[in-house]
């Protein structure tokens, strides 16, 4: 096999045969020029082996099936954490055509003869005497040439340096001294047969020499005291713990096999303990352990190699076992009567300390004393605790005793343990131990007692000053009345009530009110004061509680709405600042019956309610009053401003009642000076047609409500007479609402008048002068469509008025004009002449008699008319 140099730690590759046998030599690598100091050697490839030398050897018969094999052998230094690799590449050699010297030894073959023999033994401490041959290689390759040997590895040029070497001639291998199997078990050297000139007719031999183990090594324990612990009566079986041995001599043999066994216990009896031989587990053996007896064990164990023949090497150990204490003792009083004296009165006072007997272990739970008392303290007026340090009860008193109502109190006192009983075997039931205990109560001079020593008033909120709300009272203990005894209330506290200094009497000294500063608690507690003859104090405490009361009514947070032709109902909210039951829920109403019947409201919850137009109600500014009762009954009253406008938006309708609200203010002063002219230009033509109308008093034309520049109000005094007759036909109309006329610049026009129960008003406007009708349930006036000027209205109506009455009650086929119907409201008891239902054609003749008839206030005008 050659060897190619290569650069180390990169590449190396080696040429060998296309077949190579199991244990083959295929090259040497010089492991130290890539890694000094390499504690771990391996190959990637499972078919070969590096030893420490670099050699590189087959594990089993290996194929180059390809013309080349590749493998990594893996160097790693595990303290300095360093890893090297080498990568190695086997390349099938050439065939030769050509024999040289040595053609015929090219190949390598495994042998079995003299050169490989089996691994030497060298007994361990061997006494010699040294040099001590162990074994002799040979070669069968001496008998063609003249063979030298050598050898390296661990014993020979590596430490342990010149514990092995070889005879050059003869391959003989001597020990030169004693060697330790626990420090060095085994050597594996490298033997090799060369010729004179160096050349190797034979692969390196590995050879191992295995040092024979002596038993020159005792066992011993792997810790010098063993600890265990062992609940008290526990039954026999139970496992106390395991003892461990080790020894350092070849594992397997019967140098290692180890046997335990107890030498000796303390106390001696009984043997409460055993100890398996083999594994070194130990046991209860005895049913009575006993903690107040005998506290712990100590064992004496032996531990002997060789299986525990008596040759064996051995050692001694100890272990220590302590028995744990269960609860199976009962605390007992050391006395069973007490007696003590306390003063009436005193609290958190110590009256007396008892204590018990426990032989259970002190500090444990099993002897942790826990008093009760079992009897006597039905008022709860003692309290008994222990003491840790101590383990005593600690009697308190915690409820101030009365001399009066009981002289002494005999208590029964119990005592238990923190944990619960254990009983030991063929043991009977533990039974609990009692004392009594007779406390005397001392008398002493006592100060007043309020009863009840804490009082609750109830006072109604904003309550008058100086209202009696109650009285707080005290006693003395001994007289058991109230005579001698003054109150008083400290200062420092909320300043709410006084109380008399004699009767006890509590009154207010100021308005309670929750809303009102330290008073929104709506609570205070007061201390008194109570103080006898001789000094002597007594406290009590009175809670003034203020009810709330009904005295805000509710409100409607927001009252400006605008809604749109969406028609989506507001949201109506209101508060109360009382408390319930005073508060919700509330009940909303619309207190004007006509806007009642526009609008409805339908409840949201018990705070809100939605408000909508109904069906037939038009646009226009709405002012609504609603009222809202809380469930106290206080009413609150609102006028809810809605502005139902035609918009798609809100904002579109709030835009435009800016810009109108902004050219009112402009405009302000000129519109009243234009209002107060157009009152008395109309004014004056009432005057001049009442004068030119008329010969006589009871001749005289009234005008009709519509005339040019003339304004007549009529009071609404009852609703207008209905004409029911047949002959009468009104004409359709576009709308409900009564119509208005505007003077605006130098044009003027008069509308007629529609609607039900309406008289024509002056309505002023933003510069501009309305005749309209009053507002119908809150309705905005509408125009009208038909229109007339002054001239043609007076020809139409004043010459023929009293025959289109007549002729409108004549027969059912009388035809009718296509004017509108006007209604009037109720000025008084109905005219002789009835009512006028229509007006129709232009071409009929005058018939106005029934102006005769006219009531006082007509009279009264037309006289006006004639005397100016």
């Amino acid at each position: 096999v050659l060897s190619l140099c290569c650069e180390a730690c990169k590449k190396v590759v080696f040429r060998v045969p296309s077949e190579l046998e199991a244990d083959t030599l295929v090259g040497r690598v010089d492991l130290k020029e890539c890694l000094q100091s390499a504690e771990f050697i391996s190959s990637s490839d499972g078919n070969f082996k590096i030893l420490e030398d670099g050699s590189v050897y087959t594990t089993s018969a290996v194929s180059l099936s390809a013309e080349k094999k590749t493998f990594t052998i893996l160097l790693k230094d595990i303290q300095e954490h360093v890893q090297k690799k080498i990568h190695v590449s086997l390349v099938e050699e050439e065939k030769k055509t050509q024999k040289t010297r040595h053609a015929r030894d090219t190949v390598l073959k495994r042998t079995k003869r003299r050169w490989g023999p089996i691994p030497s033994v060298m007994i361990e401490n061997s006494l010699g005497p040294f040099p001590l041959q162990i074994q002799q290689v040979q070669s069968d390759t001496a008998q063609n040439y003249t063979i030298y040997y050598s050898a390296s590895g661990p014993g020979i040029d590596q430490d342990p340096k010149g514990l092995f070497y070889i005879e050059r001639e003869t391959g003989n291998i001597f020990a030169t001294r004693a060697v330790d199997r626990e420090q060095y078990p085994s050597f594996q050297i490298i033997c090799f047969a060369t010729t004179a000139d160096g050349y190797s007719p034979e692969v390196p031999l590995v050879h191992t020499i295995r040092i024979e183990d002596d038993n020159d090594n005792a066992p011993y324990f792997t810790q010098d005291v063993f600890e265990f612990l062992v609940p008290e009566n526990s039954k026999p079986g139970i496992i106390v713990g395991k003892v461990t041995a080790e020894d350092r001599d070849e594992p397997y043999t019967l140098h290692t096999t180890l046997k335990y066994r107890i030498v000796s216990q303390n106390p001696l009896l009984p043997p409460a303990f055993s100890l398996h031989g083999d594994t070194g587990v130990i046991s209860v053996s005895s049913p009575q352990l006993d903690r107040e007896l005998v506290p712990s064990y100590t064992l004496l164990i032996e531990v002997r190699d060789m299986a525990g023949q008596p040759f064996g090497l051995c050692t001694t150990g100890t272990a220590v076992i302590k028995i744990e204490d269960t609860n199976d003792n009962a605390p007992c009083f050391k006395q069973m009567q007490y007696e003590t004296r306390v003063e009436e009165n005193r609290v958190n006072v110590e009256i007396l300390r008892v204590s018990v007997v426990d032989l259970d272990e002190p500090g444990s739970p099993g002897s942790g004393a826990v008093y009760e008392i079992i009897k006597g303290n039905d008022d709860r007026s003692f309290e008994i605790t222990t003491d840790r340090n101590t383990n005593e009860g600690i009697l308190c008193v915690v409820k101030g005793l009365d001399y009066e109502n009981a002289k002494q109190r005999i208590l029964v006192i119990a005592v238990n343990n923190e944990a619960p009983y254990v009983l030991a075997p063929h043991s009977q039931q533990l039974s609990q131990s009692t004392s009594s205990v007779t406390v005397h109560v001392l008398d002493v001079d006592e100060g007043p007692v309020f009863k009840p020593c804490f009082l609750r008033l109830e006072v109604k909120e904003c309550e008058e000053i100086g209202a009696n709300i109650g009285r707080y009272i005290a006693e003395d203990p001994e007289t058991g009345n109230s005579e001698g005894i003054c109150y008083r209330i400290p200062p420092g506290q909320c300043n709410w009530i006084s109380i008399d200094e004699k009767s006890g009497e509590v009154r207010t000294i100021k308005v309670l009110d929750r809303d009102v500063g330290e008073m929104r608690r709506g609570q205070c507690n007061i201390t008194v004061l109570a103080i006898d003859r001789n000094g002597k104090t007594g406290t009590g405490t009175i809670q003034v509680v203020i009810q709330p009361g009904n005295k805000n009514y509710p409100r409607i947070t927001k009252t400006d709405y605008i809604m749109c032709r969406d028609r989506k109902p507001i949201c109506l909210t209101a508060q109360d600042g009382d408390e319930s039951p005073y508060s919700t829920p509330f009940v909303y109403r619309i207190t004007d019956r006509r806007l009642a019947a526009r609008w409805k409201i339908s409840r949201h919850n018990d705070n809100s309610v939605y408000l909508s137009p109904k069906d037939d109600t038009p646009f226009g500014v709405y002012d609504i009053p609603v009222s809202v009762t809380d469930n106290g009954g206080k009413v609150g009253e609102h006028n809810i401003r809605v502005n139902f406008c035609d918009c798609l938006t809100p904002t579109e309708c709030d835009v435009k009642s800016r810009e109108l609200s902004a050219g009112n203010v402009t405009l302000g002063l000129w519109a009243i000076l234009a209002m107060i002219l157009g009152s008395l230009l109309l004014l004056l033509i009432l005057i001049t047609i009442c004068g030119c109308c008329g010969s006589g008093v009871m001749h005289r034309h009234v005008t009709d409500d519509c005339a040019n520049h003339n304004l007549i109000i009529s009071n609404t005094e009852a609703p207008g007479e209905e004409v029911m007759d047949q002959n009468i036909i009104p004409l359709q109309n576009t709308n409900d609402q009564g119509g208005y006329g505007i003077k605006t610049g130098e044009q003027q026009t008069f509308e007629m008048i529609k609607g039900r129960g309406h008289t024509l008003e002056s309505v002023k406007g933003g510069g501009h002068q309305t005749l309209g009708s009053v507002k119908e349930g809150g309705g905005q006036p509408v125009m009208d469509t038909c229109r007339y000027s002054y001239s043609e209205w007076h020809n139409f109506t004043h010459p023929r008025l009293g025959e289109k009455v007549h002729l409108c009650r004549q027969d059912e086929e009388q035809k009718h004009s296509e004017d509108y119907l006007l209604s009037y409201n109720y000025e008084g008891k109905g005219s002789l002449a009835g009512s006028v239902g229509c007006c129709s054609d232009q071409q009929e003749e005058e018939a106005l008699d029934f102006l005769d008839q006219l009531e006082p206030k007509f009279r009264t005008l037309a006289e006006t008319c004639v005397k100016r």
